[in-house]
């Protein structure tokens, strides 16, 4: 961050060798190689997680109640994602008073599918088609039908379960050699963020970027802390604590899939959950993460600007 304000407050301009060479070049290939070191391990990674922790539940028995649990606890907060998001913006009411034509957004927002519609392309028609496009909705559901059928099959659902519980071990030590770059991508990202976001484009935005961030500081100040409190039974400031690898990287790389890999070696590792319901739910839980992102940023009268995601 301050390596990018001093060169944005330097006053040179873009043809400078310390724009054009040092961050357009440089350091923003360091961040874009970091941020695809990331996500060429999302597809397998989610695959293998979801595969292994759906059999080893499966055989348990507790596949049921966990994924049941899961799903009461994901739409609750996302209730209350858009309960805050819409309160916040009656009160603040960003965007009031600046014209659309101020902001050259070419943003369209698109029309809500129908229920029907969204519950069939759950399902995947071809899942190596799904794969290749990252349609991690129908991963999941690809993976978790998947691993159930493992835990009905017996000794060969056991032993194809073994191969993927080793491949899931690879991906996590091919993990942890990746997050090794993690300071330098993200001191990649971040210098180069800071140097081409003008104080223009901010203060145009202020409002609106205050609302969001407000949105998102309350639900980590007050949602999260009661929630591990009242049903996990845990310390907030320990667990914040022992998640702020992740927290670091979702922020800089404002990616929920890139930061998945991270998440779960440190839930596994770290936090120290049972593997097989760490592997269930995270995956799951990222993709739910960036539609709450989502909530808020509509919530909060529609503006759009990336550069708010970051």
């Amino acid at each position: 961050m301050a390596l990018g304000l001093a060169i944005q407050l330097s006053g040179v301009d873009s043809a400078h060798w310390l724009k054009s060479f040092l961050i357009g070049n440089v350091i923003d290939a360091g961040g874009q190689i970091f941020i695809r070191s990331l996500q060429l391990l999302v597809v397998p990674l989610v695959l293998v997680s979801l595969i292994c922790g759906a059999a080893s539940l499966g055989q348990a028995g507790n596949m049921g109640r966990v994924a049941g649990k899961s799903v009461g606890l994901y739409l609750l907060t996302t209730a209350i994602a858009i309960s805050m998001a819409l309160v916040l913006a009656m009160v603040l009411q960003p965007g009031v008073g600046v014209s659309p034509a101020e902001m050259e957004s070419t943003f369209v927002a698109k029309e809500p599918q129908p229920i029907k519609d969204t519950l069939i392309n759950v399902f995947p028609i071809n899942p190596v088609a799904a794969m290749a496009e990252g349609n991690m909705l129908q991963i999941i559901v690809f993976a978790l039908l998947l691993g159930v059928a493992l835990a009905k099959a017996g000794a060969p659902g056991e032993r194809i379960t073994a191969v993927f519980q080793d491949l899931n071990e690879v991906l996590m030590k091919l993990i942890t050699m990746l997050i090794k770059l993690a300071p330098l991508g993200v001191f990649c990202l971040m210098a180069r963020l800071f140097t081409i976001v003008g104080w223009e484009q901010i203060a145009k935005l202020l409002l609106y970027f205050l609302t969001v961030v407000i949105a998102l500081v309350a639900h980590a100040a007050l949602v999260y802390p009661t929630l591990l409190t009242l049903l996990g039974r845990v310390n907030p400031i320990r667990f914040f604590t022992k998640m702020r690898e992740p927290m670091l990287v979702a922020f800089s790389t404002s990616s929920s899939g890139a930061t998945l890999p991270v998440t779960l070696r440190t839930v596994e590792q770290r936090i120290g959950r049972e593997e097989r319901s760490g592997r269930l739910c995270s995956p799951a839980w990222c993709d739910h993460q960036h539609g709450r992102y989502c909530d808020y940023a509509r919530g909060s009268h529609g503006l759009h600007c990336p550069a708010l995601r970051h």
